[in-house]
């Protein structure tokens, strides 16, 4: 892949582009590959996202497609420093590491993708989208809920289709108590916080800096937690 192909959190492609690259890493990714379980997923949230972008879904349809692309390009550019034995952002590193695990569960590996994309990336992707815009947060926060909605929608649907069913319960007894632990709304609002603080932080980039490397680090612990191994 050329440099030209290539987009980094500080270039904005389009959704379009971010579905295309999901499709292809997918295509070269056995199934059972953690990183291909989460992949799927969002591929699926993406494209889904991309309808309703192009059905005027969004109060600011312009804002919302390049906080798309910001968001994907974060995930994509993890994948893209993996692939290249470079080290990826604390909050990715987890599942990258662990995603070959036998005794890791797909709805695992799915939590875990999503736990370093919605409490690392979004807050930094939305950052990057006000930045580039002149906006505020203030004028982000209606179309934030609309992605919200969409997310919490496939969350559900995530746990239906890979949780194990009541057959399992002895064996999945640890893998209930562990992902119940996780809730996909109460991360989304801690994204909406850190947000919020990085866009106060703006002037005072050591700061700035040091929240966004705490924040890297807890939700790749949180990570970590999420990918401990249940099956037996």
């Amino acid at each position: 892949m050329t440099s030209a192909e290539q987009m980094s959190p500080q270039r904005t492609a389009t959704v379009e582009w971010a579905v295309k690259r999901m499709r292809a890493i997918g295509a070269g990714l056995p199934p059972e590959d953690g990183v291909a379980v989460f992949n799927q997923v969002y591929l699926s949230v993406t494209e889904d996202f991309g309808q309703r972008l192009a059905e005027g879904h969004f109060e600011d349809r312009e804002a919302a497609g390049e906080l798309g692309a910001r968001f994907a390009g974060r995930y994509l550019t993890a994948v893209d420093a993996t692939a290249a034995g470079q080290r990826a952002p604390a909050c990715w590193r987890p599942l990258f590491q662990l995603r070959g695990h036998p005794s890791v569960h797909p709805l695992q590996f799915a939590l875990a993708g999503i736990n370093a994309h919605i409490g690392h990336d979004l807050p930094l992707s939305l950052v990057d989208t006000c930045v580039t815009r002149g906006a505020g947060p203030d004028e982000l926060e209606a179309d934030f809920n609309r992605v919200g909605e969409l997310l919490i929608g496939m969350e559900e649907r995530l746990r239906e289709e890979l949780m194990p069913g009541p057959d399992l319960l002895d064996v999945a007894d640890p893998l209930t108590h562990l992902v119940g632990s996780w809730n996909l709304s109460k991360a989304r609002e801690g994204a909406w916080s850190a947000f919020r603080v990085l866009w106060r932080l703006r002037e005072f980039p050591e700061l700035a800096g040091e929240f966004t490397g705490r924040l890297d680090a807890s939700v790749g612990m949180a990570g970590r937690i999420l990918l401990t191994p249940v099956r037996r």
